[in-house]
């Protein structure tokens, strides 16, 4: 195991606590099961389809992302620092049949060991959770290869962000755990675009990620008030 600074002790615990749950579809990560198939097509048509792309995942949690990457047909590692999470998502790769490299590392520590490495870069609702969200952009820069593609995504920090992601998802539709986001850690795109660019990284796109409560489904689309994606390209 190697370990960094910025983690936050309490942020682990947490999805330590749940993480038995992570591939119960009606559970507490349902909305990321309903998420995913728009967010892989997504990141399949950033990059024109992933299949045999070098591709880390950082921020894994129990595996849903990894593993429909994989699917697809990328070679995937993925990382994560709740290891009962990666637990979880090493039994339902073997499940699978699927051969995902998970390993429990901080961005920054895998990025001392692996520099350079990856095509194929993504961190997923991932930032809004770590002290220090520009240390996990730099680690991912370093990640990348020369040419690669980054993808992240996080919570825009907003009233209507805050009455959808937590009053509403979290207290009134229940559909996330109370105590799952904090306002205060919410990130502004011009803020995390400066993340990106200060890696020494190029911005190609930023998207909105909207969810319909009525029809239980996310669409991407403009407007980057709540959730959203930036895109990012590291100089060949």
């Amino acid at each position: 195991m190697t370990t960094h600074t910025n983690v936050d002790p309490a942020e682990i615990a947490k999805f330590n606590d749940i993480a038995a749950r992570w591939w119960d579809p009606e559970g507490e990560f349902k909305p990321l099961h309903l998420l995913n198939p728009t967010r892989l097509g997504f990141i399949c048509d950033q990059v024109g389809g992933i299949f045999e792309t070098t591709t880390l995942d950082v921020g894994c949690g129990g595996g849903i992302l990894a593993e429909s990457m994989a699917r697809a047909g990328a070679n995937v590692t993925a990382i994560d620092m709740a290891s009962e999470s990666l637990n979880v998502a090493r039994l339902h790769a073997l499940d699978s049949a699927l051969t995902i490299d998970y390993q429990q590392s901080t961005a920054e520590a895998f990025a001392a060991m692996h520099p350079a490495k990856f095509d194929l870069v993504t961190c997923m609702e991932m930032l809004e959770h770590v002290p220090e969200p520009a240390s996990v952009v730099q680690a991912c820069a370093d990640l990348a290869a020369p040419g690669a593609t980054l993808i992240f995504s996080t919570i825009n920090k907003t009233p209507k962000a805050y009455l959808m992601a937590i009053l509403g998802a979290e207290h009134l539709l229940r559909i996330v755990p109370k105590g799952t986001h904090q306002f205060d850690k919410f990130i502004r795109p011009s803020t995390l675009m400066r993340f990106i660019e200060a890696a020494g990284l190029e911005v190609v796109d930023a998207t909105g990620l909207h969810f319909n409560p009525v029809y239980n489904s996310f669409k991407i689309g403009p407007g980057l008030d709540v959730n959203y994606f930036v895109v990012a390209r590291k100089p060949a």
